[in-house]
């Protein structure tokens, strides 16, 4: 569940409610899950996941229970995994759960104005939480990475299913009309383009790109447009090795040199997966952005060690 504070507030709007809020609040040791892990549990179904196994069936059990109480109070229950649960990862999880109904979907709604303004966490965990400590756990920005996804061929179309649930908000260009599939999960807009490369000038800074159109000269003029741009956080080409060293050669001869040719990443995907299928090279190139997803969050918490 990438955005819980969207889902949350739609699933009451919807009149799914009453919904119990299930927060991972501290761990200590092996989890299944970090701090700031939640679930939503309704009367008829779940919404993410707090890790799965006996952690999560207990808590859902707990979760329906509160359903039935209209005035039930949050609750902060201490999960020794091992001991209490017999889960072999033998830490101790801390869990929290609150009841939300019809007369909260208002303060949810501002509180998801505040988070898209830059609110400060404290003043959202005082709209959506009864929890004085909530702020030190909840995560009301989610870490979403904005990937434009250049082409709706096969491999892309794959892709698009393979990061649906995923941290990701992709712009979805191609060149050519009514390409790009009517039924799009949340996390993604479409865009017709007719010059795709010209899109690039949208991007913003720090944004990703996937180049994977159908056409070759597509393809090269995306990756002259994002290098003449260059504000690009990570970007990669699709293609074999021979359309690697071509690339790299027309590139060179277009003036840009080898430092800003190699910030193209030719070609994707994790190393060791051979398959031409689709979806194999689509979860291939999945796996590889959360690869740099996790680096870019190692390097980010570095800093602010060293800070």
């Amino acid at each position: 569940m990438r955005d819980w504070l969207t889902t949350l507030h739609d699933v009451l709007a919807a009149g799914e409610g009453p919904v119990v809020r299930v927060v991972v609040a501290a761990v200590r040791g092996s989890a299944p899950r970090e701090p700031g892990a939640s679930m939503l549990v309704t009367g008829a179904r779940e919404h993410g996941s707090i890790g799965g196994g006996h952690l999560e069936h207990v808590a859902t059990k707990i979760a329906r229970e509160m359903l039935l109480a209209p005035e039930s109070p949050t609750r902060h229950d201490r999960f020794p995994l091992a001991a209490s649960l017999g889960q072999c990862c033998g830490g101790i999880v801390e869990l929290w759960f609150q009841r939300y109904g019809p007369a909260d979907v208002a303060p949810l709604a501002e509180a998801r104005r505040l988070c898209r303004e830059g609110g400060a966490p404290e003043a959202i965990a005082a709209l959506v939480s009864r929890d004085p400590n909530a702020a030190r756990y909840e995560t009301f920005s989610p870490d979403v990475t904005d990937l434009w996804l250049f082409g709706a061929g096969h491999v892309a179309r794959a892709l698009v299913n393979v990061l649906a649930p995923l941290p990701f908000r992709i712009t979805w260009v191609d060149s050519r009309e009514a390409m790009i599939p009517e039924a799009l999960p949340g996390n993604v807009r479409p865009l017709y383009s007719p010059q795709p490369a010209e899109e690039v000038a949208d991007m913003a800074p720090g944004a990703w790109a996937l180049v994977m159109t159908h056409s070759h000269d597509e393809d090269l003029a995306l990756c002259e447009a994002l290098l003449a741009h260059g504000a690009f956080g990570w970007a990669g080409v699709i293609g074999s090795a021979p359309k690697t060293k071509r690339f790299r050669q027309r590139l060179a001869q277009r003036g840009f040199s080898a430092e800003a040719i190699a910030r193209l990443a030719m070609p994707i995907g994790v190393a060791g997966i051979r398959s031409k299928e689709p979806a194999a090279i689509a979860v291939a190139v999945a796996a590889q952005l959360l690869q740099l997803r996790e680096a870019r969050a190692s390097a980010a918490a570095g800093l602010a060690r060293e800070s």
